[in-house]
């Protein structure tokens, strides 16, 4: 099973590393990564620290547990597993990632930290405000998918990192927020 997501991951990160992308849609998954730097999740939550009501606290408990748990997480497994990175085995042809400012955080793919990330705390978002679902999920979604076209990650490495971050993101808040 394990060498079947492997040859999946391998061919579909070839295919990706090999293709020769519009310039927006380049632009675009950079800019997506960079959302999954922390910043946009940071302001998020200082949006909720800024409501001041007993809501607000209890939502930006969650959404700092959720994002610690997520984070410990991310560091066991990335030390455990220790999977090089697509760029690292082999360089893009067409969309290289140095030159457009997208430098690995650490030396390890999987699990996705960025993917993991984002949808721990987007789920966290969209349970506590249904109308942010759509485009929370979007942020999310193309942070997640970024990590792959840029050749930082395997296709699995995200997958793992979304379903990861969801289930932290959704026990905690149910946990913490009810």
């Amino acid at each position: 099973m394990l060498s079947y997501v492997n040859a999946s991951d391998f061919r579909v990160s070839g295919r990706l590393l090999d293709w020769a992308s519009p310039r927006w849609f380049r632009v675009w998954m950079v800019v997506a990564s960079r959302l999954g730097d922390g910043w946009l999740w940071l302001l998020a939550l200082a949006g909720l620290a800024a409501r001041g009501d007993g809501d607000g606290h209890r939502l930006l408990a969650a959404a700092a547990v959720t994002a610690g748990l997520a984070n410990i997480v991310l560091v066991l497994l990335k030390g455990r597993v220790r999977r090089p990175r697509p760029c690292d085995l082999a360089k893009p042809r067409h969309f290289d990632v140095a030159p457009l400012l997208c430098i690995p955080s650490d030396r390890y793919s999987f699990p996705s930290g960025h993917s993991l990330n984002a949808f721990a705390l987007a789920i966290v978002l969209a349970l506590a405000f249904p109308l942010l679902a759509v485009p929370v999920f979007l942020v999310a979604a193309s942070v997640a998918a970024s990590r792959v076209v840029l050749g930082l990650h395997y296709l699995s490495d995200v997958l793992a990192g979304s379903a990861l971050g969801a289930f932290i993101g959704g026990s905690v808040f149910f946990t913490l927020v009810g």
